[in-house]
């Protein structure tokens, strides 16, 4: 069984070098560990640092990005270099490279097809009181809008099989926390979770500006894919507040006609004709968009089909698919067994 850890980077040269040799390159289960550098468009000595730590490979995005296009193309190449299990870690030597083994230690039992690491929030002194409260409040609406009991939804330290690899589809161009745990939850796959640790910071987090900032991409995030993976109910749940505000404004505007007074209350009736109107046409739309969505599933799963032909060869060129709403990003290779 071979293991690729795959390290997306931007800029990773004073952490690049220590996160790579804290990956075991021996774990029970495993017989070949090898380690896979995405280079973001990184503008330091980044890919000089990954070719110097003995990186297995190296794939270099012309140009940044950002960390969910460089972790889908992190995940195609290693799928590409014969991958039965993907790990993915970050550059800034976050998470405990000894972990390694008891995250993919649930799939090599076959008792899980996605890990998700999961942190000590409450002991990390490097977070605030507001970005923990924030990190418990987040996992909790990802579990209910996923129906998954992942404690650390933003959690970067994960692991997937090939078959879950295979199945990943991230179109956002923020991150990809969210978006495949919610996908995994859709689509019914085994996704457990594990404790791991963490190092002390090295890099305060590039993902956003600020914490505001953070928290208003993942919120978008959030109700963009909740709409694109759940549409039928939350235009059901509009649809049905429009429905029964328009019905209860239409039983008063009875009342009052029952008692002579409706010639007072025409306004009531018009309102409830609009809401009426407006909560059909809601319920229209979200089965539409339900229909969007069956055929979507269809288009997943032969890309499914697609992805495991194409990556069936146990090496070969990198070819990401093109990335939803941009230009496929271009990429170019370097092994670094080649350049050593």
């Amino acid at each position: 069984m071979k293991l690729i850890v795959q390290i997306p980077c931007h800029n990773e040269e004073p952490t690049l070098a220590t996160t790579v040799r804290d990956i075991p390159r021996k774990i029970p289960g495993i017989n070949e560990v090898e380690v896979l550098v995405v280079d973001d468009g990184s503008t330091d000595r980044t890919v000089e640092v990954a070719h110097r730590s003995g990186v297995d490979h190296i794939v270099s995005l012309v140009g940044h990005k950002g960390l969910a296009t460089a972790f889908r193309v992190g995940i195609n190449a290693s799928l590409a270099r014969g991958a039965d299990v993907i790990v993915n870690t970050d550059g800034d030597n976050q998470y405990h490279g000894a972990d390694i083994a008891a995250l993919v230690a649930p799939i090599v039992s076959r008792q899980a097809e996605i890990v998700i690491g999961t942190r000590p929030i409450d002991s990390i002194n490097e977070f605030s009181y507001l970005k923990k409260k924030l990190q418990r409040v987040g996992s909790w609406l990802v579990r209910r809008i996923s129906g998954t009991d992942v404690p650390d939804a933003s959690s970067g330290f994960r692991a997937y099989s090939r078959e879950a690899a295979l199945r990943i589809n991230i179109v956002s161009r923020f991150t990809y926390t969210l978006e495949d745990i919610l996908q995994a939850g859709v689509r019914g796959m085994s996704i457990v979770h594990v404790p791991v640790r963490t190092n002390p910071k090295l890099r305060d987090s590039r993902l956003a500006r600020s914490t505001l900032h953070y928290l208003f991409s993942s919120a978008v995030s959030m109700v963009r894919l909740y709409v694109m993976y759940r549409s039928m109910r939350v235009f059901s749940y509009v649809a049905g507040a429009l429905l029964l505000a328009g019905l209860l404004l239409g039983v008063r505007f009875l009342v009052y006609m029952s008692r002579g007074g409706g010639a007072g209350h025409v306004q009531s009736l018009i309102l409830a004709a609009v809401l009426v109107i407006l909560g059909f046409q809601t319920f229209v739309t979200g089965l539409l968009g339900y229909l969007v969505g069956c055929n979507r599933l269809l288009m997943e799963e032969g890309l499914y089909h697609l992805r495991r032909q194409t990556f069936s060869g146990k090496s070969g060129p990198v070819r990401p698919r093109q990335p939803a709403g941009g230009a496929e990003p271009s990429v170019t290779e370097d092994n670094s067994e080649d350049a050593t």
